[in-house]
């Protein structure tokens, strides 16, 4: 098919393998009936945000480009706050919660697992922080109850895109 295959591998993680084909552009008449999807950009304006990380530069840089784009967050240091604070208010309080995967006392997919047990927990997105940037991250991250992964540094363009794709497809 004239693609290629690339693989990064590294030992006691795992591999990841990217294809690339080529492929021929369809006739654009064969689409004219189709929808255009509009994904509405994702505005970070007052949106309530729980912020779980136990780094403290972290925390600021996140805090500080959160809050100049609008948003409220609320700060807590391991899993097991983010899992007392998040219990305290009632059913979407939040709009948002980012969590850290490795804090102390609780990490980051146990807390997921038990907001997600939590009646105000099921439909709350929660997306993983984590230097872990494998494929297979972002797949455990989903298998352990997480919406999606941004991989550390934060890239916050990459996050506004995905979530505005995220809040797209949920809200469709």
């Amino acid at each position: 098919m004239g693609g290629e295959i690339v693989v990064d591998s590294l030992e006691g993680k795992g591999t990841d393998f990217t294809v690339f084909l080529n492929l021929p552009v369809a006739p654009s008449q064969e689409y004219e009936d189709e929808k255009e999807v509009v994904v509405e950009q994702f505005s970070f304006e007052k949106k309530r945000i729980l912020l779980a990380e136990d780094n403290e530069i972290n925390a600021e840089i996140c805090m500080s480009v959160l809050n100049s784009k609008g948003a409220f967050v609320e700060r807590v240091e391991n899993g097991q706050e983010a899992v007392d604070t998040f219990k305290k208010h009632a059913k979407n309080y939040y709009d948002l919660i980012l969590m850290d995967i490795q804090m102390p006392q609780m990490d980051g997919y146990e807390a997921t697992q038990i907001i997600r047990t939590m009646e105000s927990g099921k439909a709350i997105p929660i997306f993983a922080l984590s230097a872990d940037a494998y494929v297979e991250n972002k797949r455990y991250s989903k298998a352990m109850g997480m919406d999606g992964h941004f991989s550390k540094p934060i890239d916050f363009d990459v996050m506004e895109k995905e979530l505005s794709e995220y809040f797209s497809r949920r809200d469709a």
